[in-house]
């Protein structure tokens, strides 16, 4: 039978499995992930407010998941771990190996560092005046509602998408076209899917080879299918969009009023710069990624967090409509502490990528914030991997290790 031992400074806690009441069948990798007490809510994991580490023992596999701050810390920046294999793969296919996502070590270090020009403070406060366009169409649509209560969800992912397109694009949705915005919805709910056969299917493909993943673009199924088109479609867009703002610049238009301009303006045949190229290889990332990780979660897990706290909501009310009133019309965020703190604490307790996998290149020791004790009762400050083992980073539980937004502490302080 299975245990997760859990273990986080000098306490420990195991959890068998079997007291969920459910039957569980030896190496069924869906049962594991997904028990009924995780099927109710967020992950079992997601409820620990202290570092730990677990080890799943099931036969022929074990599976090492961490929130150590330490360890994080030295996966995510050392070289003998790189992408899970499943991961890896499908941003390879669904970004292009020359996307920053996908892109190892020094090359990655340069994309990285070219692509922040056109997302530092300067250039995000360019973006406000898109930014408020979209709120406007936001409350225009919900006032449009005669329903008593309406799915919100839809109506933040296309105003999402439509921000990212004019603020990082310089273009409208229309420009985009209807087929792009078809196929790139079905991206996002393909990307948001999670369910038993899914699972399955992450940890079989975490076996296959290589050069399976670079012929699976072919195969003839709908998921396949879709992000074919989504490849075909991006690369296109990027193009074009690179194109008609290299012909705009040089007939002495100026292109830094969005993200690809100010790129484009960074781009040189110097390898430290970005290629046109380099600029046309994002464009998938930054339309499905902008569009899947951001405000439709966010918003939705920040409004139900703050639902059963109808005083907060009533300050933070408040808050708003008195920047508002003030008539500059250009509010900061920044001068609001009480929003800014809710869109901080949301996004720590339910970041984008709550869990993410890495992948031992050779063995190695990671080291731990505190030691812990194995079941042999000795005492350790690192776990020893082997090459080729797949660690499963709890980012959402590391940042829940931290304190707890109080709602109530504006009228504390």
């Amino acid at each position: 039978m299975p245990v997760v031992d859990l273990r986080y400074g000098s306490q420990t806690h195991v959890v068998d499995l079997s007291c969920s009441g459910q039957h569980y069948t030896p190496g069924h990798m869906p049962q594991l992930l997904l028990p009924p007490r995780m099927l109710r809510g967020a992950s079992a994991f997601l409820d620990f407010t202290e570092p730990f580490v677990v080890f799943i023992v099931i036969p022929q596999q074990d599976r090492l998941i961490v929130s150590d701050p330490t360890a994080l810390q030295y996966i995510l920046n050392s070289p003998n771990f790189f992408l899970g294999p499943t991961l890896d793969a499908v941003v390879n296919l669904m970004f292009g190996a020359r996307s920053v996502i996908c892109a190892r070590w020094n090359e990655h270090r340069r994309l990285r560092a070219a692509l922040n020009v056109g997302f530092t403070a300067a250039a995000v406060q360019n973006c406000l005046p898109v930014f408020r366009k979209v709120a406007e169409m936001i409350s225009e649509e919900l006032e449009k509602s005669s329903k008593a209560s309406t799915n919100v969800c839809p109506i933040l992912s296309n105003a999402t998408l439509s921000a990212v397109s004019e603020a990082i694009l310089g273009y409208s949705l229309q420009d985009l076209g209807e087929d792009f915005v078809a196929n790139n919805n079905r991206i996002v709910q393909l990307a948001a899917s999670q369910s038993k056969t899914q699972i399955l299917a992450d940890a079989i493909g975490a076996c296959l080879p290589s050069w399976f993943w670079r012929g699976a673009m072919y195969l003839p199924t709908t998921a396949f299918q879709i992000i074919r088109k989504e490849r075909h479609l991006t690369e296109r867009i990027g193009r074009r969009i690179v194109r008609e703002k290299r012909d705009a610049a040089g007939k002495g238009v100026e292109i830094d009023g969005d993200v690809f301009g100010l790129l484009l303006q960074n781009t040189s045949d110097n390898t430290r710069k970005l290629s046109e190229g380099d600029v046309v290889a994002q464009t998938a990332l930054i339309l499905v990624a902008g569009q899947e990780t951001t405000v439709s979660q966010h918003y939705c897990m920040g409004a139900s967090g703050t639902r059963p706290e109808p005083g907060f909501q009533e300050k933070l009310r408040a808050e708003v409509h008195s920047m508002s009133g003030e008539g500059t019309g250009h509010a900061s965020y920044n001068n609001m502490p009480l929003l800014n703190a809710l869109i901080k604490e949301t996004l720590r307790l339910y970041p984008a990528g709550p869990m993410s996998e890495r992948v031992a290149l050779q063995d190695t020791g990671i080291p731990l914030a505190d030691a812990i004790t194995t079941v042999t009762g000795e005492r350790i400050n690192q776990i020893h991997v082997q090459k080729g083992q797949v660690i499963t980073l709890a980012i959402a539980s590391y940042q829940r290790c931290i304190w707890l937004f109080d709602w109530n502490y504006r009228s504390s302080s």
